[in-house]
């Protein structure tokens, strides 16, 4: 794959088994994963894993990555905002469950997100707790697996999705 696709990760919030994935695909398939967050992240020693620690502060990691993401990149977050801004500027976005956002649907996560904020605000909901485990993990690594053969064969081609 080379060195010219990178994996950026809004790591502050990344689950420990995507983090593992990701290092490993680095490793074997041979791209840089960039994990950004505002406090240490464990990473393997691996010549294909960066750490950037950004500043303490709302939206640093995200603003980081937004200011280095091409459109030949992949990004990992589950931040839906970042997610909306991002599809905008061209990489691949997708979360750490395995959803691919897209043009066509991270407006309407977006909305749902922001409604569902309010209705929390408002002491009118609470949020389950959203469990992460096999299944999620699974879902996760295939969605990964896919997407960077796409990006892998689109940057032999040297086109895009």
């Amino acid at each position: 794959m080379g060195e010219s696709m990178r994996v950026f990760i809004d790591a502050d919030s990344c689950p420990v088994r995507v983090r593992e994935i990701v290092c490993k695909a680095a490793k074997k398939r041979n791209f840089l994963a960039i994990f950004a967050a505002n406090r240490p992240i464990p990473l393997p020693r691996n010549r294909n894993v960066r750490f950037i620690h950004v500043e303490e502060g709302e939206g640093r990691a995200d603003a980081f990555i937004k200011e280095q993401v091409g459109s030949g990149d992949l990004v990992i977050t589950r931040d839906i905002p970042l997610a909306a801004e991002l599809v905008e500027l061209g990489p691949v976005v997708i979360n750490d469950r395995g959803d691919l956002y897209t043009r066509e649907n991270v407006r309407e996560r977006l909305s749902i997100r922001n409604f569902m904020k309010e209705l929390r605000d408002a002491g009118l909901y609470e949020s389950p707790i959203g469990l992460f485990g096999r299944k999620e993990v699974k879902a996760f690594a295939a969605t990964f697996d896919r997407i960077l053969t796409q990006l892998e064969k689109q940057s032999r081609k040297g086109g895009s999705l």
